[in-house]
């Protein structure tokens, strides 16, 4: 009987992954799915896409990745991310697939399910593994909180800015000089 290499494994996990109709990651060695979101987190995620779109476009400077990318990584228990917008700094490949590494800023935005005491442990081990994969900004993005985007920076991973309504936010050092007005989450 032969063995099945990790390799080889995590190849098949992702051909399966890139089949699947929906949100998914793999996690520990399995798919695990995500329910979809709601109006208004989509709609915040879209005004983040949208607004790296245009730094990008005028800055001519990296890209902006929009909801359900998926992120190929190499880490001890997770192989992939799939934030709600993301922005990276490599050229468009060509491929089919899923982008390969990190991105150098990912957003993830709360839906109902995405609280209480076991979606926050997931959420830090999520944003541990996005610095360890080499993202260097990761915006915690909750629309129900005073403290509405929370920036957490590799260098200080326990030390985040936060932003409320009436201020702007910023994702430095991963795209410098690029802001977004907390209130445009709401338009």
């Amino acid at each position: 009987m032969a063995t099945l290499t990790a390799d080889r494994a995590t190849d098949q996990l992702f051909e399966q992954l890139m089949k699947i109709d929906g949100k998914a990651e793999i996690i520990n060695g399995e798919i695990v799915h995500f329910m979809p979101t709601g109006e208004e987190p989509i709609l915040a995620s879209g005004e983040i896409f949208v607004s790296l779109r245009d730094y990008a476009r005028r800055e001519g400077n990296g890209r902006a990745i929009p909801d359900n990318a998926t992120f190929r990584v190499n880490l001890p228990r997770r192989k992939s991310f799939s934030p709600d917008a993301a922005f990276i700094l490599r050229e468009r490949s060509g491929s089919m697939g899923p982008l390969q590494g990190a991105p150098i800023f990912a957003v993830e935005v709360r839906s109902e399910n995405d609280y209480g005491p076991a979606a926050e442990l997931a959420i830090a081990q999520k944003r541990a593994d996005y610095f360890a994969a080499g993202t260097l900004v990761v915006w915690d993005v909750d629309l129900l909180a005073e403290d509405v985007i929370k920036v957490y920076r590799a260098a200080e991973p326990d030390n985040p800015t936060l932003y409320r309504r009436g201020q702007v936010a910023e994702a430095e050092p991963a795209v410098p000089g690029w802001t977004m007005s907390v209130d445009d989450l709401f338009l």
